[in-house]
């Protein structure tokens, strides 16, 4: 069998694997919903996960130790992931395979070209990495005392160590690696001056973004968030109601431009923008197997660079770190002379990634200072936003900023779409299925005694996302003297989180003089009523006259009759030339801020559409002590 079909049998593999991994990724009874499928396995083998975890967190979680079978592999057979695994790679090799038909050879091999665009991905690897590393970097500065609060000594000690540094790097050095030394120290000196700069700001941070690029996590997001949702809108298979997503417009968007550009020139997400290939073409120049030229001399028939997915250039000095081992050029080369072994390519290569060293100064040092600069909005001090609630179970916001990659692993298992925003399905009482399926774990996995505060964690009590809070400006009984307890109803916490008071407000029509008794039938005059309009069971009246006699409930009524309760408790009837008040009885919702844990089924279920009366904020959420309201 050719190796290029071996391949092609591994990328449809891997492809359905995806696909299959995305749609058990449900809750529910039936053997192919989530019973034990490893759904986050191929988040796992990504080993820009893993090092950007490690790198924010300095810890590694179980899971991502997959990372280093792909990194010994890569070490060995060079970037064999990009064109044997990734199912992002899939696609695009397809697209671009169905943008090149038709194309003679010359213009594939002129698609084919490597241009020093492809150095942008390097440039992203590292400005991503850079916002990964600021707080560690922040860190390893604290043991010297080198900060500017600090004694001059501390800074003294700084500038010698670099001197002895420069000095060591500088003697008996070529002129190219005088440079290369140049470099290095300017480098060093100028993260560890910055990093001495920003020790003890409270600005400095890790934020782990490279999931916003990171080809594995995107294609999860994309397909998890809208392509199944779409695919799934009239069948409701994989979901009991419709999927949203905040922001699926973009998501979308993302996901075909980086597809659609594929006909423009193959694998062009690969060549110029994906950190992951980035990262595996660093590792693929220590990789023992490699495509070669068996001697320097050819044809120049171009075949190989017509068919090359990585524009690494095989027919000349090839570029390894740009080589995805399509095995294309094995494949259509007719003289035989390119193979893949152990030994360089005879006709010269290129081994490094073709990334400047002011290049990787400016990508780092911009990655580390993009982190404070982004947080002088304030979203994690005193201006962070009330409406960003995360799930049961997610770490203090500045830990999950560490760890999530935006894969949508959490969105696409929450069996009530809650994920998407607090108020549109509510957190289930039992669920805790988004903290079992973060590969990170920025949501960690938790039990339900856990959860609802039970057993074992009934001291700690619930945990709680948020707090409810009644907008008495629409609320029903506040606002509009409509009778409603849906949201008292529905509260799922035991005893209940919402309550009611009892309040009685007039009627707009009236007062009405009674005319006639006659047993509990009181005729009136002064107003018209709708007939059996109070029949409800939740109107009463009173005298004004005679307030001591309470109220009597209204069982029926006409235009000018009302058929009151006999009520043995009411000491008499109302009396001709009685003035009667229509009162109708409420219960008005209030909220105990104590019992509350935010998990929105009371916004959900509320009748007040578009902005409903009851809604959820982050306020009182257990994994910030800052967000507490209650002062005991």
């Amino acid at each position: 069998m050719r190796i290029v079909r071996a391949r092609q049998i591994s990328q449809v593999f891997f492809f359905l694997l995806f696909l299959w991994f995305c749609v058990v990724a449900s809750v529910g009874e039936a053997w192919w919903q989530l019973r034990g499928w490893p759904v986050n396995w191929l988040l796992q083998l990504d080993p820009l996960v893993a090092l950007g975890t490690i790198l924010t967190t300095r810890t590694l979680y179980a899971g991502l130790l997959w990372a280093l079978v792909t990194v010994v592999l890569t070490i060995l057979f060079g970037r064999f992931f990009c064109s044997w695994v990734c199912p992002f790679g899939t696609l695009h090799h397809l697209v671009g395979y169905l943008g090149t038909r038709g194309k003679t050879l010359a213009e594939k091999a002129a698609r084919n070209q490597y241009h020093g665009a492809q150095s942008v991905k390097y440039v992203l690897l590292i400005f991503l990495l850079g916002a990964a590393v600021g707080e560690l970097l922040a860190r390893l500065t604290h043991p010297l005392g080198l900060s500017p609060g600090q004694s001059r000594p501390s800074w003294v000690l700084l500038i010698l160590a670099l001197l002895v540094l420069l000095f060591l790097s500088l003697r008996k050095l070529s002129a190219q690696k005088l440079r290369t030394a140049h470099w290095m120290v300017v480098g060093v000196a100028v993260s560890i001056l910055l990093a001495c700069l920003l020790s003890g700001n409270s600005l400095v941070g890790a934020s782990l973004q490279t999931g916003l690029l990171d080809p594995i996590p995107l294609i999860h997001r994309s397909v998890n968030l809208v392509i199944l949702p779409l695919v799934d809108g009239a069948t409701h298979k994989l979901a009991i109601s419709q999927r949203f997503t905040l922001g699926a417009w973009l998501i979308g968007a993302v996901f075909l431009a980086a597809v659609l550009l594929n006909l423009r020139a193959p694998r062009f997400y690969c060549r110029f923008v994906c950190p992951l290939g980035a990262l595996f073409g660093v590792l693929s120049r220590y990789a023992l197997w490699r495509v070669g030229k068996n001697q320097s001399e050819c044809s120049q028939c171009a075949r190989c660079e017509g068919a090359c997915e990585g524009a690494c250039e095989p027919s000349a000095n090839i570029r390894i770190s740009e080589c995805v081992l399509c095995m294309k050029c094995l494949d259509v080369c007719h003289e035989d002379l390119i193979g893949y072994r152990t030994t360089p390519s005879e006709s010269g290569e290129v081994v490094s990634p073709d990334l400047s060293r002011r290049g990787f100064v400016i990508s780092l040092l911009s990655g580390v200072a993009a982190v404070p600069v982004a947080r002088l909005g304030g979203a994690l001090g005193t201006h962070w936003s009330p409406m960003l609630i995360r799930p049961p179970g997610a770490l203090t916001e500045e830990d999950f900023l560490k760890r999530c990659i935006k894969c949508g692993q959490c969105m696409r298992i929450c069996p009530t779409n809650i994920d998407f925003r607090v108020g549109t399905s509510g957190c289930q009482y039992n669920c805790i299925a988004c903290g079992h399926v973060c590969p990170t774990a920025a949501i960690r996995p938790i039990t339900v005694d856990e959860k609802q505060g039970k057993n074992a964690f009934a001291s700690a009590g619930p945990i709680r996302v948020g707090a409810a809070f009644v907008d008495r400006g629409r609320c029903l009984p506040w606002a509009m003297d409509k009778p409603c307890i849906v949201c008292q109803e529905n509260c799922p916490v035991s005893p209940k989180a919402i309550f009611t008071r009892e309040h009685f407000s007039p009627v707009r029509a009236g007062p009405f003089m009674v005319t006639s008794v006659q047993g509990v039938t009181v005729t009136f005059q002064g107003g018209d009523l709708r007939p059996g309009a109070l029949a409800t069971g939740d109107y009463v009246c009173h005298s004004i006259t005679q307030e001591e006699q309470g109220h009597w409930k209204i069982l029926e009524n006409t235009e000018r009759v009302l058929v009151l309760s006999p009520d043995p408790a009411q000491q008499r009837l109302p009396e001709p030339g009685d003035n009667l008040e229509i009162q109708i009885r409420l219960k008005q919702p209030h909220v105990d801020i104590g019992r509350c844990i935010g998990c929105g089924i009371c916004e959900h279920e509320c009748p007040v559409s578009g902005q409903r009366a009851i809604r959820v904020t982050a306020e009182n959420e257990s994994r910030s002590k800052e967000h507490t309201l209650l002062l005991s």
